[in-house]
């Protein structure tokens, strides 16, 4: 049984599944599986997205369930994830496999679910606390600059892109999610608002990751993200689009 997945849960106990999109979290996976919460999730599912390290052995070795998804991306991993998990899960946690978020504080995220007053919850890394050099300069502005834009054409006023984040399965499929990489954060916090979901955003904790970061970590990888992210909430303006 993976770190974190419930003994027991009664059929009166929300299912919660943690879906850890993973390309070369080897070393990270490790210290992050241990850190999970006792008894919180039903399942826990690491996507080895196209890995080249342990990945995948180390995710099986501390019990959670691994798929592979070899085509590399963000939404690819996360829509190969939610494809395992269909129809068994009522909620679903999603967390970077890097390090960078804090397990315990899943929980935060779960609370305005489980009470009954919001169907998508973000884990603000804007509201809560980061850790000397874990967000870089060019995340911090491109996530302003991004929500600043949604702001202006949405009405909405959120904090962050944050990828920690929670989710009613009814909800979710109401979103129709279809990115394939960078946009997907970008794309379910518009689709939540053009949907009418009732979104709450809590204040979480942001360390330094443990290793290179694939996207930040390069000036290629910021600018292309950044972009996407961009032409994302700018496409979803546009008449016929989804």
């Amino acid at each position: 049984m993976a770190p974190g997945a419930a003994d027991s849960p009664t059929s009166s106990s929300p299912r919660i599944a943690l879906l850890l999109p993973a390309l070369n979290e080897e070393q990270a996976l490790v210290q992050l599986l241990d850190e999970l919460p006792r008894g919180l999730f039903a399942r826990v599912v690491v996507v080895d997205n196209g890995s080249t390290d342990g990945t995948a052995e180390v995710a099986r070795r501390r019990g959670a369930e691994v798929v592979r998804e070899p085509e590399r991306g963000y939404g690819r991993a996360c829509l190969a994830g939610l494809a395992a998990l269909e129809g068994d899960v009522d909620i679903v946690v999603f967390m970077d496999a890097d390090g960078s978020d804090v397990p315990a504080e899943a929980e935060r995220l779960l609370a305005p679910i489980l009470a009954g007053e919001a169907d998508l919850v973000i884990g603000s890394r804007a509201l809560g606390t980061a850790e000397p050099g874990s967000l870089r300069w060019a995340q911090r502005w491109g996530n302003g600059l991004a929500v600043e834009l949604i702001r202006l054409l949405y009405a909405h006023r959120y904090t962050d892109l944050g990828p920690f984040r929670a989710l009613r399965w009814a909800s979710l499929e109401q979103l129709e999610m279809r990115d394939p990489n960078f946009g997907w954060t970008a794309e379910m916090q518009v689709k939540a608002l053009q949907r009418g979901l009732r979104v709450r955003e809590v204040p979480v904790s942001y360390r330094v990751r443990l290793g290179r970061s694939k996207i930040s970590g390069t000036v290629k990888g910021t600018a292309q993200a950044g972009a996407k992210i961009l032409w994302t909430i700018l496409r979803l303006r546009l008449p016929h689009r989804s």
